[in-house]
């Protein structure tokens, strides 16, 4: 590919998030482009092998944090294939992503919070949490969560419930709240739990994002019924619309003046 193809995906990078793109081009045996330049011959050699790649082959970086890194790699995996026209549209190729991580670590702060779901239950039960005794044996922790992918897109994520209350308290008292807090917070379910609850889980597909795949569009809001736009209004509902004064008293609400003056200027 030209240059012109390399500066405009080190744009694309940019326009999603990141700092830059960093990249080397093999053509005619040689390794060109900006990491190039910086990596002495036996370097380059380690990183072809390692990767595969062979002549008219590219290799993309990325430098971030893990997640940011990881995220924007995948939007750049994904715009190289349509642009190269790699992806064959008239196939469904599906995955399940399984093991997600039960906490992570905030990379500003050092703290430990909940990756995904932190109700979900963890592998190993009450178990693996009683033994990590460091923060990265916590990290290593994987819960019962689940999702299925089509084609790229989430159509149903799911996981196994925790349903026993001391290990609610003890996964939120590691990242980092205490017991009232958790009952304040989550009281209903608790109290639940400790009347007995069986183990339970479930999946929910999203119907709406079978049809967007089925219908070939990469836009949910041309299969739904009543799209909303960018401000949250369905223009064909006419919605939301103006709430009646007299409504307003029945639930005991007072606008602002703030408020009022919105609703006067549309």
């Amino acid at each position: 590919m030209s240059r012109k193809f390399f500066d405009q995906m080190q744009e694309f990078a940019v326009n999603n998030g990141g700092s830059g793109l960093g990249y080397i081009q093999f053509t005619d045996g040689l390794a060109k482009g900006p990491i190039a330049k910086h990596l002495n011959e036996e370097q380059v050699n380690a990183l072809r092998s390692k990767i595969g790649a062979g002549d008219n082959d590219a290799i993309f970086f990325v430098s971030d944090f893990a997640e940011a890194a990881a995220k924007l790699a995948g939007k750049v995996l994904t715009h190289v294939a349509n642009e190269l026209k790699l992806i064959d549209e008239k196939q469904f190729a599906f995955c399940w992503v399984i093991d997600f991580p039960y906490f992570e670590k905030d990379e500003e702060t050092g703290k430990i919070g909940f990756f995904h779901n932190p109700f979900s239950m963890p592998k190993g039960g009450l178990a693996a949490l009683e033994n990590a005794a460091t923060k990265e044996e916590l990290l290593q922790i994987t819960a019962y969560q689940y999702d299925i992918v089509c084609n790229g897109v989430e159509l149903s994520s799911g996981a196994i419930r925790n349903h026993q209350p001391e290990l609610m308290y003890k996964a939120f008292a590691l990242a980092g709240y205490d017991k009232a807090a958790v009952d304040e917070e989550f009281g209903g379910m608790i109290r639940a739990f400790k009347y007995g609850a069986p183990p339970h889980g479930g999946i929910a597909p999203g119907i709406d994002r079978m049809v967007m795949l089925l219908a070939g569009t990469d836009n949910i809001r041309e299969v739904i019924a009543f799209p909303l736009n960018q401000q949250a209004e369905d223009l064909l509902m006419s919605a939301p619309s103006r709430v009646k004064e007299e409504q307003l008293r029945e639930l005991n609400i007072m606008l602002t003046s703030k408020a009022k003056e919105a609703l006067e200027d549309k």
